[in-house]
């Protein structure tokens, strides 16, 4: 068994060079480590005073667009759905057809009630014209049977003092009276046909007004059932996409009955809940960068359209009534309407309802938010 070797021996001056040294090491590192922390907060402390407290920020903020609820104007059952579920539509385009043959009826009926009206109307305005005619021939009888009156009336003031003196015979001024009696009855009667043909005259002008009035009311009906003709194929209002599309073939509606939605995505804007401590510089027009979450890595570019012109407590359906009991401040948030710079190539990807983060620089179009 060979001997133990021996354990060599340490100088004290060599383990205390050996300790500073690791003492020096680790002195530097951590006066770099401080070094380097004190000139990040630095930088930092640089960037929030040019530019991060002009910076307001908020997750709580979502895309939104103004979508529209289809719904139809008339009652009936659905014969044709011409759209699918996500399918791009424009305006005008036909979504739903209805089965329009009843109101094709009542429009044809409508139609046939006019041409009888109009030929009401013809036939009264013809009568109208034809009593003219007659109240002129009246009015010309009567003008010859006064003719004839004052004649049989000359006949006898120029007899009467011939008859008296025995020149004329009392038979002829006897003939002479009775001819200037039936003139006198003939006036009377050509002024009462006159008066007759006049009064007939209103009458008929009485059927003409009515005979109008009911063409006006055939119109107005043949109108509104031409609308209810058109109102059978409902049209898109606006450019977007079909959603929630609960409409089928067969089946039957009623006026409002909600059958789709067309979500205008090209329309879309942003909809960022600021605190209220965050929004005293806030004015339209300022820059807002977007990211949304659906794009990680990428950052849009837009400007505040608009503020709410109150928070959003203020339009629920049951606003909080804090004159009562004990109170609790709570941060309210008010709406801020952003307008998004979309490019084409992310476009598709954007729909209502996704989330992002917002910054607000509260410098840009508003001098006065800037109290450098």
């Amino acid at each position: 068994m060979s001997a133990a070797q021996p354990t060599p021996q340490v100088a004290p001056e060599d383990a205390a060079d050996t300790t500073n040294g690791q003492r020096g090491k680790a002195r530097r590192i951590l006066l770099s480590l401080v070094g380097a922390a004190l000139l990040i907060a630095l930088f930092w402390g640089a960037w929030w005073w040019i530019t991060g407290r002009f910076i307001e920020s908020t997750d709580d903020a979502y895309l939104q667009a103004d979508s529209i609820s289809v719904a139809p104007k008339i009652s009936g059952y659905v014969g044709e759905v011409l759209v699918v579920d996500n399918q791009t539509v424009k305006r005008g385009d036909v979504l739903v057809r209805l089965d329009a043959r009843k109101y094709q009826a009542v429009s044809d009926e409508a139609s046939a009630t006019i041409a009888a009206r109009s030929a009401d109307l013809a036939k009264a305005h013809a009568e109208l014209v034809q009593q003219d005619s007659t109240i002129a021939e009246a009015r010309a009888q009567l003008q010859g049977a006064e003719a004839d009156a004052r004649h049989a009336q000359t006949e006898v003031a120029r007899y009467a003092p011939l008859a008296r003196s025995g020149a004329e015979p009392e038979e002829r001024l006897a003939q002479l009276n009775n001819q200037l009696a039936q003139a006198r009855s003939t006036v009377a009667a050509k002024q009462a046909a006159l008066r007759s043909s006049e009064t007939r005259y209103g009458t008929l002008q009485a059927q003409l007004k009515q005979a109008q009035a009911q063409l006006g009311v055939a119109k107005a009906s043949e109108a509104q059932s031409q609308l209810d003709v058109d109102d059978a194929v409902i049209r898109s209002p606006i450019d977007g996409r079909i959603a929630d599309r609960g409409v089928r073939l067969g089946q039957y509606v009623q006026p409002g009955t909600r059958l789709l939605t067309v979500v205008p995505v090209d329309a879309i804007y942003l909809t960022a809940n600021y605190k209220e401590t965050q929004i005293g510089d806030m004015r339209p027009g300022q820059t807002v960068s977007v990211h949304i979450d659906a794009l990680p890595g990428r950052t849009l570019q837009g400007h505040i359209d608009s503020l709410a012109p109150g928070t959003g407590a203020q339009f629920a359906l049951l606003p909080p009534s804090n004159a009562t009991g004990n109170f609790t401040k709570i941060v309210q948030r008010v709406p801020v309407r952003i307008a998004l710079d979309i490019p084409d190539d992310v476009r598709p990807a954007l729909v209502p309802g996704l989330s992002a983060t917002v910054e607000v620089d509260t410098r840009t179009g508003n001098a006065d938010a800037h109290h450098g």
